[in-house]
């Protein structure tokens, strides 16, 4: 089995000290967070994208000293907000990530993606290059029957809540179904930037977006076994970390906090299941 643990937008940001609690309330929510996030048992953790909420230097090392106090696999897929005032050569010399690549292992492939623009503060939705385009078209066929793990910022256009929004999604010009249609068997693409938690299942597809963790307060656990995938949220329940977080919204630049992130029940949890008619369920 593979155990995946999964966080949405963090957007770790600078602060006005001269506020009185502000510091405490970002060094204790932050901390908990990537404390809980880190010390969970995963073979890969993985951020979808918005680690940050401006991408500067100093917020990126501040975080990454909390990432790397852990022996962890980090996966940092990148986010609109991790580049609105770095280029993306700068931020990955930071963070020492990879702009997209693929990882395949015995029970499934997996496919990090970038799908954001560098340093347009005024667009924040998402894009895709020819290049990069090709690369995943490729990762599809090489996939196979086995199942297909996709991880981007940005969800694919009309599949989660708020995907139909202006700059919700990766640009609708860009034909996103016309690779995702060629894949032979399962594929989960997993992503991050509404705030909103949602799960919708299209053709062989399951599109599963994750919340701002200043909203809700959680993470996904996705356990690949050889039947199913199973999809799972995880809360953390701190009455500190949601008065701190209530703080930090109403000094925070560029984020509105969404009283409706959590969804319904269905928004958070499912089971895809890998069985075919040729492999009757023992």
């Amino acid at each position: 089995m593979m155990r995946l643990v999964l966080m949405g937008d963090l957007h770790y940001h600078e602060i006005d000290h001269s506020i009185p609690g502000l510091l405490e309330a970002r060094t204790v929510f932050y901390h908990t967070m990537l404390e809980s996030f880190l010390d969970m048992d995963a073979d890969l953790h993985i951020s979808l994208g918005d680690l940050t909420n401006f991408g500067s230097a100093l917020e990126l090392q501040e975080v990454y000293e909390h990432v790397r106090r852990k022996d962890k696999t980090f996966i940092h897929v990148l986010g609109n907000h991790d580049l609105y005032t770095q280029t993306r050569r700068e931020v990955l010399e930071i963070t020492g990530q990879q702009r997209y690549h693929a990882i395949d292992t015995e029970t499934a492939m997996l496919v990090f993606l970038d799908t954001t623009k560098e340093m347009d503060i005024e667009d924040w939705g998402g894009w895709m290059d020819d290049e990069q385009l090709q690369w995943l078209s490729r990762m599809v066929e090489l996939s196979g029957t086995k199942p297909l793990l996709v991880f981007g910022h940005h969800p694919v256009y009309s599949t989660t809540a708020r995907s139909e929004m202006e700059k919700g999604s990766i640009h609708p010009s860009i034909d996103m179904w016309h690779i995702l249609n060629q894949k032979k068997g399962i594929g989960v693409y997993f992503n991050g930037h509404t705030h909103v938690d949602s799960i919708v299942a299209q053709n062989n597809w399951t599109f599963v977006q994750l919340s701002s963790c200043l909203d809700e307060h959680g993470f996904r656990i996705v356990e690949c076994e050889e039947q199913q995938i199973r999809i799972s949220a995880v809360d953390i329940a701190d009455v500190e970390i949601a008065k701190h977080a209530a703080l930090l919204h109403q000094h925070m630049k560029r984020y509105k906090p969404n009283p409706h992130a959590r969804g319904v029940d269905s928004d958070r949890e499912v089971v895809v299941s890998l069985m075919t008619a040729e492999q009757p369920q023992t």
